[in-house]
């Protein structure tokens, strides 16, 4: 089972009043790794997959220890935990080599934007999907 490992840049803005990067811009983080992640089987062969849309249905997040700024980038790992016939849940870590910040996951849902509505997932996007597909939950 593969994971995405995507480099995250802090910046200056994501830290709030209290000194660390705040709970809103985690969200973001999972967002850019998520897209670097889900667009990757598009350009290459100039496949479709993915690139129709998609809209997020749930995100959930345990915020492990704060992550203070600094100029190095953090690492957000993920992962494919759930693939059902309409969408599928990508699991995250946001860390460093030695330690975790934020454990989440989101259900994504693939989306026909010029018909308006949600679609099922191709063949060529479940072969993609499953490549990073891992039903148990990491330990760290």
């Amino acid at each position: 089972m593969a994971r995405h490992i995507y480099s995250c840049p802090l910046r200056w803005s994501d830290m709030d009043a209290f000194g660390h990067v705040n709970n809103v811009v985690f969200l973001r983080y999972l967002e850019e790794a998520r897209i670097d992640f889900m667009f990757r089987l598009a350009p290459g062969d100039g496949s479709p997959s993915f690139s129709g849309g998609s809209v997020v249905a749930r995100h959930e997040i345990d915020y492990v220890r704060p992550l203070v700024h600094r100029h190095a980038p953090v690492t957000v790992e993920s992962w494919v935990t759930k693939i059902t016939a309409a969408s599928l849940t990508i699991a995250y870590e946001v860390k460093d080599p030695e330690q975790v910040y934020v454990r989440a996951s989101t259900v994504v849902v693939p989306y026909n934007l010029a018909e308006e509505r949600p679609r099922r997932i191709t063949a060529e996007e479940k072969l993609f999907l499953q490549e990073y597909l891992d039903q148990e939950p990491a330990v760290v």
